[in-house]
């Protein structure tokens, strides 16, 4: 049936065209208006071709428009499949995300974000890839692939990211064979150009905490009314442009108690601008946020993002990811839990989160 539809369409896409065309010059040929060469006679042929030229320039913009739109539903398709909002609920953790593509034309971004419990704890991943929209996309999908698959299998985090760096630098190789296969080698330095922020976090039933940071910015962790960076320690280079070292320096920060929260986010928050130039002021708005009651993972990232656009007037100059995690497990529940090991609690229903826009964010 497609394959009948497509034709179908090409035809009537060119027939508009034709018909104009053939309008225009049966005037030119046909009328003895056209073959005059009074006044009158030059304005009713130039008000003929007017109208020919009007009629194909609004045909061509519809057409555009079409495609315009399609493109439009399948790159937001593309982005729902590969940034899967995460549950409500996570192994006892509440969360929310949210995403937002400077690319106005396809709604896609170089961001990525996703939750995942294991039985190795639950582990979350923000990055941030070089460039966004439709370019980035490949990449964006290389690494959360990985990701996906590595915190499975792997019980040590380093291990993780480990197979996130050899997926990314597989995935630059085979993009560079695909854009110059006249070389007929291996591209000598694939990923000179190319990079992936990200920081990788474990957090365990009882809270503890492991972390790794490969030139991504920290999160913030929300206790109480306190606003403060997960960790200050610088971070590794991004991904891609230098080998990781032999020695991964996994961070144990304090653990995550009860209702504290991380707060997860891109580059792209913090160097968000206003029209005098001014940089959004994340941890501001992330400390006013916090005196909200009842403070939940939705309600807080609802703030944050009525601010960002205030702030930016509704028009990022790059994409922005952003990702909460709340700690909603008991005291005693993980004073038990941990002395237990990593059994594991079921997981509560699913609830996009992307459904924030419409309650008012």
């Amino acid at each position: 049936m497609f394959r009948i539809r497509l034709p179908l369409r090409r035809a009537l896409a060119l027939g508009l065209p034709m018909a104009w065309g053939a309008v225009a010059i049966g005037y030119k040929l046909t009328c003895p208006l056209a073959q005059q060469d009074g006044t009158v006679a030059r304005v009713a042929t130039s008000a003929v071709f007017f109208a020919v030229g009007t009629g194909l320039v609004l045909h061509v913009r519809r057409a555009l428009l079409r495609e315009l739109r399609q493109v439009r539903r399948v790159a937001g398709a593309a982005q729902n499949v590969l940034l899967r909002p995460p549950p409500a609920r996570v192994d006892g953790l509440g969360t929310a995300a949210f995403q937002i593509s400077a690319d106005g034309t396809a709604r896609v971004g170089g961001d990525l974000y996703d939750v995942i419990a294991t039985e190795h704890g639950v582990r979350a991943v923000m990055g941030d890839v070089r460039g966004h929209g439709l370019a980035a996309l490949g990449t964006v999908a290389a690494v959360l692939g990985s990701f996906r698959e590595a915190v499975h299998d792997e019980p040590d985090l380093g291990r993780v990211l480990r197979r996130l760096d050899r997926a990314l630098a597989r995935h630059l190789r085979e993009r560079a064979r695909a854009e110059h296969p006249s070389a007929g080698r291996e591209p000598e330095s694939p990923v000179a150009e190319e990079f992936v922020t990200l920081v990788l976090l474990e957090i365990g039933r009882d809270g503890t905490l492991h972390a790794l940071n490969c030139g991504h910015p920290w999160p913030y962790r929300l206790t109480g009314t306190r606003v403060e960076p997960l960790a200050r320690t610088d971070p590794l280079p991004p991904l891609g442009p230098f080998p990781l070292p032999r020695d991964l320096p996994v961070l144990h920060p304090p653990r995550l108690r009860p209702e504290e929260m991380l707060f997860l986010y891109t580059d792209g928050a913090e160097d968000a601008r206003d029209s005098r130039g001014r940089f959004f002021p994340l941890r501001a708005t992330l400390a006013g946020a916090v005196h909200i009651d009842p403070l939940t993972p939705q309600v807080l990232l609802g703030a944050v993002l009525r601010a960002l656009r205030r702030h930016t007037a509704g028009r990022p100059t790059d994409d922005i990811a952003l990702l909460v995690l709340r700690n909603e497990r008991t005291r005693d529940h993980c004073t038990s839990s941990g002395a237990r090991g990593t059994a594991r609690e079921p997981t509560a229903h699913p609830h996009s989160t992307t459904h924030l826009e419409h309650n008012g964010t």
